[in-house]
């Protein structure tokens, strides 16, 4: 997999469904530093949305990108989130 950003730190949240994935995501953007691009390793299917809804209402947040795959045959979501402020 190929991204256009560096990413800071990895965030697994597989095996955590809502709204487990947003809590997560949000306690460890509040650790980073402005710039900070932070991926989010999810498997609830309901994180695509959840997480976007979420980085669309919060100041100091920024959704880069989200993709969907697979690992071992388990659907896996991964999201990126900028640090902005």
């Amino acid at each position: 997999m190929s991204t256009k950003f560096d990413i800071t730190e990895t965030l697994d949240v597989t095996g955590l469904n809502c709204p487990m994935p947003v809590v997560k995501t949000k306690q460890a953007t509040d650790e980073l530093t402005e710039g900070d691009v932070l991926e989010v390793v999810a498997t609830d299917s309901g994180s695509m949305s959840d997480l976007k809804g979420w980085a669309n209402t919060t100041d100091g947040v920024e959704l880069l990108e989200q993709q969907e795959g697979e690992d071992g045959g388990e659907a896996v979501y991964r999201h990126f989130v900028r640090k902005t402020e």
